[in-house]
């Protein structure tokens, strides 16, 4: 009877094992049957904004590993997810939804927002739980960009960020860390985790030195990670041995290049002193990643290889960069049709549901790619983004 009642336990076990691996993989073979019907914008933004909504608050959890196999363990370990690589996802929903109200009347994104400030902020406006990585810069950016509530009542916050970016800047070269156990190195993610924060709130809170880093950070970095001629990025490089390290032309390091530059840029107003630095690198990088967008419009995760697989992150967040550097004059023509293409692209890799998919999934370390190509919250919410500032900016017709 108690080899019985044992068996009985084990083979439980192993079916609820079984089911964490076969139920994620079953859900995304469903969900992508009948993937990239749609073919009406406005359809396709609402349905978008739909599934952003919902996640805001309940934002799917991003795996720190490939593993499809024995999934528990990694749940076991800790290693399933990491608030670090959540905070980007929130964040890129959170500029979505704060870019559709922006637009339109929208009350579910405004109460879906609402909720999500209330789980994440004190009623001081300090934060719940303190942040320990710089990468929380992009949430707070999109927390100081909504409208719902002041954004004046979460300084507190905000100071305890700025505060956590300084003990984040090297001795060395004067530049903001990524992690402070890797203190030789400077990552490209850093420029989008940081740049747009800094210069938002330098400006509101009349700190020029926040700007100043900001701009030093991407100067520095177009100086030390950029591929000669090409001025495409590396994925990070040493700031003793001045070597580029990892990949030249990974998808997702363009869009984080991209969205940091754009958001920086677009921050400052026409008569600052760093406006016009800030426009001669957008230029440029415009000019190097235009050639790279395929045929389709996506950009490929190894943007320089034909061959390898398309990226839905780095076509959303370079799609939301064209968008912006289409209006400099001389960029007008070539940027705005490069991301009229990027958004014809993404609604093709879109579920019935509203889910954007195929996403690179994270990265494992400088040079260790995923080989993983998922839905991705942090592509929704740039997708948001971009079709709601263009119904508006540039295309009348959307979505009115």
């Amino acid at each position: 009877m108690i080899i019985q009642s044992i068996a009985g336990i084990l083979l439980f076990i192993a079916v609820i094992v079984l089911l964490i691996d076969v139920v994620p993989i079953a859900g995304d073979w469903l969900g992508r049957i009948h993937i990239g019907r749609f073919n009406d914008r406005q359809v396709w933004g609402q349905s978008i904004t739909d599934k952003g909504i919902v996640w805001l608050n309940k934002t799917p959890k991003i795996k720190v590993t490939d593993h499809t196999r024995l999934i528990v363990i990694d749940m076991l370990q800790g290693n399933y997810s990491k608030s670090a690589i959540q905070h980007w996802q929130e964040a890129a929903i959170l500029l979505g939804l704060n870019e559709s109200i922006q637009h339109r009347e929208d009350e579910r994104s405004a109460k879906s927002i609402r909720q999500y400030l209330s789980s994440k902020f004190t009623e001081s406006g300090d934060w719940k739980v303190n942040p320990d990585h710089v990468d929380v810069g992009i949430l707070a950016y999109a927390v100081m960009n909504q409208t719902v509530v002041d954004s004046g009542h979460y300084k507190p916050a905000m100071d305890k960020l700025w505060q956590l970016i300084q003990e984040h800047i090297g001795e060395e070269d004067g530049t903001v860390l990524y992690r402070k156990w890797m203190k030789d190195y400077r990552y490209v993610d850093t420029i989008g985790f940081i740049c747009p924060f800094l210069i938002s709130y330098g400006l509101k809170y009349d700190k020029p030195e926040c700007v100043q880093l900001a701009v030093k950070q991407i100067k520095t970095y177009e100086h030390f990670g950029m591929l000669n001629e090409h001025y495409i990025p590396c994925h990070a490089y040493h700031i003793k041995t001045r070597y580029p390290l990892g990949l030249y032309g990974w998808g997702r390091g363009l869009g984080w290049y991209a969205i940091g530059l754009i958001d920086a840029w677009r921050e400052l107003p026409d008569n600052h002193e760093c406006k016009e630095t800030l426009k001669d690198s957008v230029i440029k990088f415009a000019r190097s990643v235009l050639p790279l967008q395929n045929p389709e419009g996506n950009w490929n995760w190894t943007a320089t290889r034909p061959e390898s697989r398309s990226d839905s992150s780095a076509t959303a967040t370079l799609g939301w960069f064209m968008l912006h550097a289409a209006t400099i004059e001389e960029l007008s023509e070539d940027c705005s049709k490069s991301a009229d293409q990027a958004v014809n692209y993404l609604m093709k890799v879109t579920r019935r549901n509203g889910a954007v998919d195929f996403s690179q999934g994270d990265t494992k370390d400088i040079g260790v790619y995923s080989s993983l190509f998922n839905v991705l919250p942090f592509t929704q919410g740039f997708c948001i983004r971009i079709i709601h500032n263009r119904a508006v900016e540039i295309d009348d017709q959307f979505l009115r």
